[in-house]
């Protein structure tokens, strides 16, 4: 694409960010189409990570703190606190833990010392098919509580997405995994959850968290705890599985 090529050719501490309207030719993990209709918030970013630092030792994390940013970019808003948008491991973003709303993909090229990351992230922010948007949950809260929360704009919520996601990396290069988990883990739709390994006849195991490079830990009876890698494995809400992919 065409960012793809741009990126070498700019200063590095030069910001580079595309916005679609709509998107025909998107791409999911493992070569999943992603087709998105009017109405989602769709962008393409570019940043650079020092190899010797502190994420650019944890690549995987940037999915997390992108999905973790755009939870933020809405339930940081005041008022909008209690909208409920969340996070699930290992790049999704969620109503609850009921729908899918959106998805964050990142692609690394790694050229001497320094990791040029391409982040694509959409969001449905204001088209009620085929699931659900951000402004049907504003709606829906509003109604239930009485309040008179303002739709937003697709526009508004990539900027707020990025200035989120510039502190989230700011505080991970200068604490690492620690300093985010917390807000992290405020927002996941997995405390707790009993999950099953590899298919619906496979072990049973508890989810206890992220370990310190983004794979997700589980607790498995009689095992102790092993980490899942978020790049050979997909978590099925549906059937409350994790399967490799």
């Amino acid at each position: 694409p065409l960012i793809g090529r741009l990126m070498f050719e700019l200063p590095e501490e030069m910001g580079l960010i595309a916005v679609a309207v709509r998107q025909t030719q998107g791409k999911g993990r493992g070569g999943n189409v992603w087709l998105s209709p009017m109405g989602c918030a769709l962008s393409t970013l570019h940043i650079s990570i020092p190899l010797h630092s502190n994420l650019g030792q944890r690549i995987p994390f940037i999915q997390h703190l992108v999905s973790l940013a755009v939870v933020e970019a809405v339930r940081s808003i005041p008022g909008y606190e209690d909208i409920d948008l969340r996070v699930k491991w290992p790049n999704d973003i969620y109503y609850s833990d009921l729908m899918k709303l959106g998805g964050v993909l990142v692609n690394s090229t790694l050229i001497e010392t320094t990791f040029h990351i391409l982040i694509g992230f959409g969001f449905n922010v204001n088209n009620s098919n085929p699931t659900i948007c951000i402004n049907d949950l504003i709606a829906k809260f509003n109604k239930e509580e009485g309040t008179e929360l303002q739709p937003l704009s697709a526009d508004c919520l990539i900027a707020r997405t990025v200035t989120v996601l510039e502190r989230l990396i700011e505080v991970f290069q200068e604490k690492g995994p620690n300093g985010v988990l917390p807000q992290y883990y405020k927002y996941w739709i997995h405390s707790g959850k009993q999950v099953r390994l590899r298919d619906e006849e496979g072990p049973l195991a508890w989810i206890v968290g992220i370990d310190d490079y983004g794979y997700l830990q589980v607790h498995e009876e009689g095992k102790g705890v092993a980490s899942v890698h978020p790049d050979g494995n997909s978590f099925d809400m549906l059937r409350n599985l994790i399967v490799p992919k």
